[in-house]
């Protein structure tokens, strides 16, 4: 499935100018890909690259669409989510204003309200970013 872009705000809890996904390209019970256009107004664009900070939060924010797809699939309100921590964040270089970069996430394990994910960030076939992260989704 591919939700345009003006339907991804549906399945995260962030809004505008905060929104680091544009599209959700696929999602399963083992893992999750969106895409983002980098745009000079994003607001962790700096220099005309997405900077660290925006690559981790795109990966962030591609375990949140997953929350958010599943929850509007049970007919339940999407949840906000709080990055526990990150783990073995390795950048190799950084996407420049015009490129679409690719996120995947898979889930390494769920217990209860708490998600540990490995994502990975990709532009042009080329690994951008990768790491482990802790997601806490908050309960209802």
């Amino acid at each position: 499935m591919t939700l345009p872009t003006q339907d991804i705000l549906t399945q995260i809890p962030q809004k505008w100018p905060f929104v680091m996904v544009d599209t959700l390209v696929s999602s399963n019970d083992d893992a999750t890909r969106t895409t983002l256009l980098v745009q000079a107004e994003n607001v962790l664009v700096s220099n005309d690259e997405l900077s660290e900070a925006g690559l981790v939060e795109n990966i962030a924010q591609t375990a949140a669409v997953r929350a958010g797809y599943i929850a509007r699939q049970l007919d339940k309100p999407v949840q906000p989510g709080f990055i526990g921590a990150v783990k073995n964040l390795e950048v190799f270089a950084l996407p420049k204003v015009g490129d679409t970069i690719e996120t995947e996430i898979t889930i390494e394990n769920q217990i209860f309200d708490v998600t540990i994910i490995k994502g990975k960030v990709t532009c042009k076939g080329v690994t951008m970013a990768q790491c482990e992260m802790k997601i806490f989704i908050q309960p209802q």
